[in-house]
């Protein structure tokens, strides 16, 4: 367990921007890992587990984004593919659903069951 606490110390000397940021970035994920993650069981109780996975799925790129502007990473290609086939996925489910909504409102739905 120390020997974690002192790779820690060690990562925030060699970290680029410096240690005071290091700790800064530690500390905020932490806080934040734990709103993202009480919002995904609360949508999960209170609507559907398929749409907590469609929003976990939309922040792939929205953090990938915010690195790059707010942690000034550089943007590579494996980020762009990662970026492209998250909001490919994205758009694909929105629009699948679209179109089943669409569907179903043409569909009159009968009051009375059908006999075989």
């Amino acid at each position: 367990m120390f020997a974690g606490l002192q790779a820690i110390a060690r990562e925030a000397r060699a970290f680029e921007l410096g240690e005071a940021r290091y700790y800064t970035v530690l500390v905020w994920s932490a806080i934040l890992w734990q709103f993202y993650f009480l919002g995904s069981i609360g949508v999960i109780f209170c609507v559907h587990t398929l749409l907590t996975g469609i929003i976990i799925a939309a922040f792939i790129p929205v953090t990938e984004v915010l690195a790059v502007i707010f942690l000034h990473e550089k943007f590579s290609s494996e980020k762009a593919v990662a970026l492209v086939l998250s909001l490919w996925g994205l758009a694909s489910y929105s629009y699948g659903e679209y179109a089943y909504a669409q569907a179903s409102k043409k569909k009159p739905a009968s009051s009375e069951p059908q006999a075989s």
